[in-house]
């Protein structure tokens, strides 16, 4: 398959164009664009997390304070 069309990944993902190298840079770019949105979601997801573990901590801490009788 490879032998006989040197474009056979282009038409594979429905690429026509005639400079296929413009397309697959502009398909990396794209990618990477994504890439990128998606490790600043994962960084705001990622404080989000700290901040609900921390959050949680310190309210056991104070139920365990309140709760806490001597023996």
């Amino acid at each position: 398959m490879t032998k006989n069309n040197p474009y056979w990944f282009f038409q594979k993902w429905g690429i026509e164009e005639t400079s296929p190298l413009e397309v697959l840079e502009q398909k990396i770019q794209e990618l990477e664009d994504k890439v990128r949105v998606l490790e600043e979601e994962m960084v705001g997801q990622s404080n989000a997390l700290y901040e609900c573990w921390n959050s949680l901590d310190a309210r056991i801490d104070i139920l365990a304070t309140e709760n806490k009788t001597d023996v």
